[in-house]
């Protein structure tokens, strides 16, 4: 394939995503019913425990790579036997560096958050996972260089219906936090035998000197924007389990984990296909201006509507399940958090094209801003209004995503209300309905079919207000779906 053969790189990615989305839709089935599952089992004070512990891990998952994985899948060559071999030795020799005093300390950490035995135990198996994870990064980048995530989502699928499954069935049992435990010792297993069935390379340590200062040129500016991220995300949670009650972060985790689920589902799917595609394409303007205008699009259908009924319908459920009533507390942090996600599912995708096309330091900066907005907006609304100030300083920071549209456009000219508006205004149109009609909602059936009646509603207003737009879009779907299975 031709790194300038735009309508091949637009046909494998535009099947890489409905594979990825299609494919993973059962994931997320199954994801939805384990995460209902645990929130009827499990109380708010387990659910934090989890959420914080997992922040801990995710905090240490950010070293094991410093962008070197990046950097394989950004270059525009094929790696070599030797860079791949070079990227695992040095991985490999980070993930022990973090490995061992985590271990060494991990009593000094379990006290210092108050964690019980089952607790500590997580945290163990959590560690262990994050090693197997590093174990996976080689494969997973000759998958998605090759824009092969019809095959790449197999470990997926594998791994979420051992995880799930094992979630769903020892919820149930009554294990609670041991859930978790067991759920993600086998995640990782599975995972690594999936990944390394499917696709084999020629294992071993290696380490040229010259070889890792070309790829850490890339990957280390990379790879400082994901640990801003993560000092912006995650060591926030970590944070919140010192200064908050357990309840109070399970509380924030309920929310945030609904709330970004069509994140998960819809845009980092997206942004997994986008990235590499974008790669290939960075020195075509008009390609890249049609991903642009065609990821946010899609983004969007899907994002918006979900946000509005997350933040508006989600009382209900509250109200009609008795096991939970238990959440209502997290009813203000999950609207804003669910309003936060539009935002993010317009500023992500630009972010994702600065990388794709080298513009690392750049998203850098706005990282570092994100970050002291972050640390200084939320302890100040923990203050002020408790927990639910945590969200509500994450909404206030989503609105700066105007400036990554404005920076975004210095580099490729794009349309940026052309892609969102339509989907926005059906959006308005179906918080209207949800408004004038939430007053018959008082069963669960009422509440299905009101879902479906709103739904019907946002594609119906989306299609009159932008039906050539909506056509277009879906015409080329379908056509490079076809190019591609010919």
């Amino acid at each position: 394939m031709q790194d300038t053969d735009f309508n091949t790189i637009a046909a494998r990615s535009v099947k890489g995503v409905f594979a990825l989305i299609s494919r993973t839709f059962m994931i997320q089935v199954l994801t939805v019913i384990a995460n209902f599952v645990l929130t009827i089992y499990l109380d708010p004070a387990s659910f934090g425990v989890f959420f914080l512990v997992s922040s801990i891990v995710v905090f240490l998952n950010y070293f094991q790579d410093i962008g070197l994985a990046a950097a394989l899948i950004q270059k525009k060559e094929e790696p070599t036997v030797e860079e791949l071999r070079t990227t695992f030795t040095a991985q490999q020799a980070l993930v022990l560096i973090v490995i061992i005093p985590t271990l060494i300390f991990s009593k000094n950490i379990a006290s210092f958050y108050h964690l019980n035995t089952a607790g500590y135990y997580l945290f163990l198996m959590l560690i262990f996972s994050f090693f197997l994870s590093s174990l996976r990064t080689i494969p997973t980048v000759i998958l998605e260089r090759k824009l092969d995530f019809t095959r790449l989502v197999i470990p997926q699928i594998a791994e979420s219906v051992a995880y799930n499954g094992a979630l769903i069935v020892f919820a149930i049992l009554g294990f609670k936090i041991t859930s978790f435990t067991i759920a993600v010792t086998l995640q990782g297993i599975v995972g690594l035998i999936f990944i390394y069935a499917i696709q084999p390379w020629p294992i071993g340590l290696s380490f040229h000197k010259e070889t890792f200062k070309k790829l850490i040129s890339y990957g280390l500016p990379f790879q400082a924007n994901s640990i801003l991220a993560l000092i912006k995300d995650d060591l926030l949670t970590v944070y919140l389990g010192k200064v908050l009650p357990f309840a109070q972060v399970g509380f924030i985790g309920f929310a945030q984990g609904w709330a970004y689920m069509p994140l998960r589902l819809v845009m980092d799917n997206v942004i997994k296909i986008t990235f590499p595609s974008m790669a290939r394409l960075q020195h075509d303007h008009k390609a890249l201006r049609i991903a642009i205008e065609k990821s946010l699009f899609l983004i969007a259908f899907f994002i918006f509507p979900i946000a509005v009924g997350f933040a508006t319908l989600s009382p209900f459920v509250t109200l009609i399940i008795p096991k939970y009533a238990k959440w209502e507390p997290a009813l203000i942090a999950l609207a804003f958090y669910s309003l936060s996600t539009i935002f993010s599912s317009i500023s992500t995708p630009l972010t994702n094209f600065l990388n794709a096309i080298g513009k690392v330091k750049i998203t850098l900066y706005f990282m570092i801003m994100w970050i002291i907005l972050t640390w200084v907006l939320t302890p100040l609304f923990i203050f002020l209004y408790g927990f639910n100030g945590v969200a509500a300083a994450s909404f206030l920071i989503s609105l700066t995503s105007i400036l990554v549209l404005i920076v975004a456009r210095r580099y490729v000219e794009f349309s940026m209300i052309r892609p969102i508006l339509p989907q926005f205004i059906a959006g308005l149109a179906m918080f209207g309905y949800i408004e004038l009609s939430k007053g018959f909602v008082h069963s669960l059936p009422v509440l299905i079919l009101e879902i479906l009646v709103a739904g019907v509603i946002y594609i119906a207003i989306l299609f009159i207000i932008a039906h050539n737009e909506c056509m277009k879009t879906f015409k080329f779907v379908l056509s490079s779906i076809r190019d591609k299975e010919k």
